[in-house]
């Protein structure tokens, strides 16, 4: 504004030395031009004043606070309780099923017989195969006695003699057939199904029965390989039952698969329950914690909070009354209870955004639901407490 005021005061001293109405008038043109040029450069050296930055409001639902607390690595397996032994009797002869002497529910022991089958010339075959053996048997013993008196060659003592393990050979066979027509229970357990009722014509492998032992029930299930790392035969195992809550079991992981699948990444683990007085049946849905190592006095978040992977895993931070997004090393995972603990980056009383579809930028400032409520609250109270005091 001085250059603009030095020039039109300059041609102002010119005007007024040549004096007249004339330069009245001049004078006037010269103060009004002046006066706009000093507006426009009063409002360019004047900036417009920035518009607030926004500022996002959270419920308590979208924060935690950091805590210490003692944590367990435990992987979740989820699932129903299978009895570990299950076996299919099936017919390994064709006939009919005769004699069926046993049901569901029916407890039976290894060897016990369940049913029969009546197989067409089975048992026939088995008379006429121990009777070709003892003829046999027979013509050699004759071939002998020749054999040692010189009357008989070696070729035809040999020839008796092949005949009679020939015999001996079919007679295995058809007598194996003909146990195989008698149906006994493979181990020791309970009918938990039957297929086929007396009078039932059945084929070879055809499903008979089923039958399981419900002394050790097991539990299957998938992790992600980056767990499965952290398993080991034999770790106990905390089972809960949905049947039972608030009661805790306790068994072992009794197998881990070698490979992971390839298209799932995910490892099939296989913890065991004993149930020796079978107390509990089988078919129950169930939980089975495998527990890790534990770690005390950790800081912990929920999983919730951590964000990222690798490299770029990190919290969003509410530091005063903006967001930080902080670079974290996250240390002992609990499945079961959905939290983790924080190696490094963050310490506990920190309060942390958990919400996943929060996303807000670093710097954005926040207003946290219950502060806000407060706030209100408290403005009511100072004006009510002034009217008072004008009464």
């Amino acid at each position: 504004m001085s250059d603009v005021t030095t020039v039109y005061g300059n041609r102002y001293m010119a005007i007024m030395h040549r004096g007249g109405g004339r330069a009245r008038a001049a004078l006037a043109v010269v103060g009004l031009i002046a006066a706009a040029a000093c507006g426009r450069s009063s409002s360019q050296e004047t900036p417009a004043e920035a518009p607030a930055p926004p500022r996002a409001v959270l419920g308590p639902q979208d924060v935690a606070v950091a805590e210490r607390a003692d944590l367990t690595a435990g992987v979740v397996l989820t699932g129903s309780l299978q009895p570990y032994k299950i076996v299919q009797v099936k017919a390994q002869v064709a006939g009919t099923v005769r004699g069926v002497r046993v049901d569901r529910g029916t407890a039976v022991t290894r060897g016990q017989v369940m049913a029969t089958i009546e197989a067409d010339g089975v048992q026939s075959e088995a008379v006429a195969a121990k009777a070709n053996l003892a003829l046999a048997q027979q013509k050699l013993d004759a071939a002998r006695t020749l054999y040692d008196a010189g009357a008989m060659s070696a070729i035809d003592y040999r020839t008796a003699q092949a005949a009679v393990e020939a015999a001996q050979a079919e007679a295995a066979r058809a007598e194996e057939a003909a146990r195989r027509s008698t149906i006994t229970a493979p181990i020791t357990g309970v009918v938990s199904n039957r297929e086929v009722d007396g009078g039932e014509a059945v084929g070879v492998d055809a499903v008979l029965f089923t039958v399981v032992n419900s002394d050790t029930l097991e539990l299957a299930g998938q992790i992600p390989v980056e767990q499965a790392a952290g398993v080991r035969v034999g770790a106990p195992v905390a089972f809960t039952l949905n049947a039972a809550p608030g009661r805790e079991l306790s068994g072992r992981v009794a197998r881990i698969d070698p490979v992971a699948d390839p298209l799932t990444r995910q490892v099939g683990v296989y913890v065991q329950l004993a149930n020796r007085k079978g107390a509990i049946i089988g078919g129950q849905f169930a939980s089975g914690r495998i527990v890790g190592e534990r770690v005390r006095n950790a800081v912990v978040v929920p999983e919730a909070a951590v964000r990222g992977a690798g490299d770029s895993t990190h919290v969003l931070v509410i530091a005063g009354d903006q967001v930080q997004r902080r670079a974290v090393t996250v240390g002992t995972r609990d499945q079961a209870t959905a939290r983790v603990a924080i190696v490094h980056g963050l310490k506990a009383g920190e309060r942390v955004i958990i919400t996943p579809s929060v996303q807000l930028t670093p710097g954005t400032k926040v207003t946290l639901a219950g502060d806000q409520q407060a706030a209100a609250g408290e403005t009511v109270r100072t004006s009510t407490n002034g009217d008072g005091g004008g009464r």
